[in-house]
């Protein structure tokens, strides 16, 4: 299997994140059929693809292989996946990750998410989800490097070269960096994906379904406890101990602004 998971992709290659080759996605799951499967499914869409079947040889290959995006099964038999999302981003901060889980109870999704998941599938899934989940993933993550608003949308107010400014919050579309008060901030790619769309949008009220929609980019079967999780995560990294940015108008949705 490891031949084949290392083999050349045969499909036209696809651009990677950082513009020197194509998406490189790592594949973790402990049964080798269904590696075969997704990895032949990745590889189609033109992308470069490496399997593991244990958290050991995931956390090693990942240092390796240096992947864009990794699929990565919540039970393994050595470690459990949640601690090997915790190895690979040490090294990788910027690293997405799509959990695969044969669980369906929210609270063993929110966990996955918790523990720095960008999203998840439950098993049985079909390759078209897992695909599309990962372009998902993929486009977030590469938005937030372009430093280009997404046709259609409320730029909103721009300070500086590819910079926005709320406050004394400030986020450097280009270098993918955010500070407030000074101090840097540090943000998974979707938590920096919806801050950037909260920024883009100052003072104007976004419903869940507007956050799914332009942050999530395709629709998240109506789990609208997935936005309330990350806006709790950016109010911990942007408001803890500092006067809130990040407002909820209830039933109405979020708005980020100065406090009054």
């Amino acid at each position: 299997m490891d031949e084949q998971t290392a083999a050349a992709a045969t499909a036209p290659a696809a651009a990677a994140q950082d513009g020197d080759g194509p998406v490189r996605v790592l594949v973790v799951d402990d049964e080798p059929d269904l590696v075969d499967v997704l990895c032949g499914a990745l590889r189609y869409e033109g992308w470069e693809v490496r399997g593991a079947a244990d958290g050991a040889a995931a956390v090693a290959r990942a240092l390796e292989f240096r992947p864009d995006a990794v699929v990565l099964d919540v039970m393994l038999p050595d470690v459990d996946g949640l601690e090997v999302l915790r190895r690979i981003r040490a090294a990788q901060p910027e690293v997405c990750v799509l959990f695969l889980t044969a669980r369906d109870a929210v609270e063993d999704r929110i966990a996955g998410i918790t523990a720095g998941g960008d999203d998840y599938v439950t098993k049985p899934f079909s390759l078209e989800e897992v695909v599309a989940r990962l372009r998902g993933l993929l486009r977030r993550a590469g938005m937030s490097r372009a430093g280009a608003p997404a046709p259609g949308r409320d730029a909103g107010p721009v300070h500086g070269e590819g910079c926005l400014v709320v406050g004394d919050l400030v986020m450097d579309e280009e270098a993918r960096e955010v500070s407030r008060g000074g101090e840097a901030v540090e943000l998974s790619p979707t938590e920096f994906a919806l801050l950037r769309y909260l920024m883009r949008n100052p003072r104007r009220v976004l419903s869940k379904a507007q956050i799914l929609d332009h942050v999530w980019s395709y629709d998240f079967g109506g789990q609208a406890h997935v936005v309330e999780l990350y806006i709790s995560y950016l109010r911990k990294k942007i408001d803890a101990g500092r006067a809130p940015l990040i407002h909820t108008v209830r039933g109405a949705g979020y708005v980020l602004k100065q406090a009054q």
